[in-house]
């Protein structure tokens, strides 16, 4: 499957839509899992894509013809390095090959990593006194 140049998508449901039968189960259940993980996160097309929005992206995921890219970011594939060594994966990609079961419970944690990682980057930062120096 091959998204056609220049196809502007909506939402998700449009994107699954374009995919086989067999493909579409599998991205239907990412979207589950990751909605499951982050109830409060706003479901949106960014970069083309379906994307999950909870004070920034979360999360990005994508449909390909022997795979489905998962976008959580280089921090989470780090974090998760021995859980993932069963996939392909790039600097911010996992690929989760078609014909294997997903691994909802390690989307989920990452999922959930990337909660609280973008939780901590929106706190402000702690201002720091400046001494006053008078003589």
């Amino acid at each position: 499957m091959q998204i056609k140049p220049g196809t502007k998508f909506n939402d998700a449901d449009s994107y699954i839509a374009l995919f086989a039968e067999s493909t579409q189960k599998k991205l239907q259940q990412l979207r589950n899992t990751i909605k499951k993980a982050a109830p409060g996160a706003e479901e949106v097309i960014s970069y083309n894509m379906p994307a999950y929005k909870l004070n920034s992206i979360l999360v990005y995921f994508a449909g390909y013809e022997n795979h489905i890219g998962f976008y959580p970011t280089s921090l989470p594939l780090q974090v998760f390095k021995e859980e993932l060594t069963a996939y392909k994966t790039s600097k911010g990609a996992i690929q989760f090959p078609l014909d294997k079961a997903l691994p909802s419970d390690l989307i989920k944690r990452i999922v959930q990593f990337r909660i609280k990682q973008t939780q901590q980057q929106q706190k402000p930062a702690k201002k720091v006194a400046k001494k006053s120096s008078q003589v």
